[in-house]
């Protein structure tokens, strides 16, 4: 069968990029490597989306202009970042508030908690879910047909022109019903590679068996191998992605946001050998938690175990599991396996360490440490008011970034520097290009949001003409 668009992938960047192609009339074919019920990628564990705005409306809180938003970007990145697509991505999420209510997304105020983005990020009603069905409605009444637990098996590319591809339904089962499709453009937008432990072992080395994948199980860079194979330029680094300490209760896959602990900045993180290792005061939490799943990465057996007393239990949105109580550290640190006299030693120097100051979690207080190392710069109090909490830390890999590098068009750069006439890109696959490195909360939707539209687009003219 032959159609307009093919679409690999069935989350936020590939719907956008869907219903932009339908709306141009394109025929498109979605397919989805999940089971409805699991549809969506990473989509459905969101919660918002990251956009610049000259004024608050009501819903977001203030202005939050392009300009601060590249300063934030060019913070966290190092300034490792395609200037030119960042700048796009940027200018274009100014659009995406009116774009994703056209397509039946509604919003809601930003959640309490410890990240506060009520001005810069613009929360879904009903969370990524609902999100999701939004689009899937939309794109339904806009003739685009879906396909679920239905994978790319096989890319048919010549000299960087799609031609085809294979797909194979029901793939899951042993014995795949194959399909051969052709059509004129082809959108990739099936996530990373972070849900296939033997790549990520490439980059990691055996401690990547010990990571839990907060997303989706079927982001296996299937897609992505077959793309850098047929001679897509790669861009991005494999052992780069955006990782955040979670409960090492969390399970191995699709955990999800629930998963996520924002309790370090108020107590101390120590690691499997009851030594701390890096400033749990550094600076507000959303500009910090993205760092934190690479930290725990780099310690012996990459867990980390989070202490805190009485005076912080509330101060944090509520985990999901409970944490280990115990009205003593050295009881704390026998039910989390720790030594229990390391445990000890660690704390009363981090005690005698507190210089006294006005507490105060919204600002950057005067409570710090004193000739410790590491230090901790802000929010320090002695942890000496019984009950004591804990919580084991894991790494928790939520999409990697190495993945296809394209254009402003959303088109495919190939090994040597030409342009794909009509393969193209959006989502987590070609993130890569404006995320050398670290996170900001919510610019992931806003790279699928932006580059879904655009590939759509793109694609769609490419067709027509």
């Amino acid at each position: 069968m032959s159609w307009d668009v093919l679409i690999a992938g069935g989350g936020n960047a590939a719907l956008c990029a869907a219903i932009a192609a339908a709306k141009d009339g394109a025929r498109v074919l979605v397919a989805e490597a999940a089971p409805r019920a699991w549809r969506g990628g990473n989509t459905r564990h969101t919660r918002n989306c990251r956009i610049a705005h000259d004024e608050g409306n009501g819903i977001l809180t203030g202005p939050y202009p392009v300009d601060e938003f590249m300063d934030d970007l060019m913070r966290v990145t190092k300034g490792r970042t395609d200037e030119e697509l960042a700048t796009l991505t940027l200018e274009k999420s100014k659009e995406l508030w009116d774009f994703l209510e056209d397509q039946g997304v509604r919003f809601q105020p930003s959640l309490g908690g410890t990240l506060s983005l009520g001005r810069t990020n613009a929360f879904f009603l009903g969370g990524g879910r609902s999100m999701l069905n939004a689009l899937y409605r939309t794109a339904e009444d806009a003739g685009v047909e879906v396909r679920y637990d239905t994978r790319v098996a096989a890319l048919d590319i010549e000299d960087g022109f799609f031609k085809g591809a294979t797909l194979e339904r029901d793939w899951q089962n042993g014995g795949p019903e194959r399909e051969e499709v052709t059509a004129r453009a082809f959108v990739a937008a099936a996530g990373g590679f972070e849900a296939n432990i033997d790549w990520l072992k490439e980059a990691w080395g055996d401690a990547a068996e010990n990571f839990l994948i907060r997303g989706t199980p079927y982001n296996t860079g299937g897609v992505l191998r077959q793309l850098l194979d047929a001679g897509v330029q790669q861009v991005g680094e494999p052992d780069q992605c955006h990782a955040v300490a979670i409960d090492g209760r969390a399970p191995k896959f699709d955990g999800g946001i629930v998963t996520r602990l924002d309790c370090v900045p108020f107590g101390i993180v120590l690691n499997a050998e009851a030594q701390r290792f890096y400033d749990e005061g550094e600076d507000f939490w959303p500009k910090r938690y993205a760092i934190w799943g690479r930290l725990v990465a780099a310690q012996p057996e990459q867990v980390g175990h989070v202490l805190i007393d009485a005076k912080s239990i509330n101060l944090f949105m509520p985990s999901v599991f409970p944490p280990e109580r115990a009205d003593t550290i050295e009881e704390l640190a026998g039910k989390i396996g720790l030594d229990p006299a390391a445990t000890r030693a660690t704390v009363d120097a981090f005690n005698a360490a507190c210089v006294p100051g006005m507490f105060d979690h919204a600002a950057h207080d005067d409570c710090r440490t004193e000739g410790l190392d590491p230090p901790k710069s802000h929010w320090a109090r002695p942890i000496d008011t019984p009950p004591f909490y804990a919580y084991s830390l894991r790494p928790g890999i939520t999409f990697t970034y190495m993945g296809v590098r394209v254009n402003a068009d959303a088109r495919m750069v190939m090994e040597d520097g030409s342009v794909s006439p009509n393969l193209f890109a959006a989502g987590e696959i070609m993130a890569g290009n404006v995320l050398g490195q670290g996170y900001l909360a919510g610019i992931g939707m806003t790279i699928g949001s932006v580059f879904g539209r655009i590939a759509g687009e793109r694609a769609a003219a490419y067709v027509s003409n």
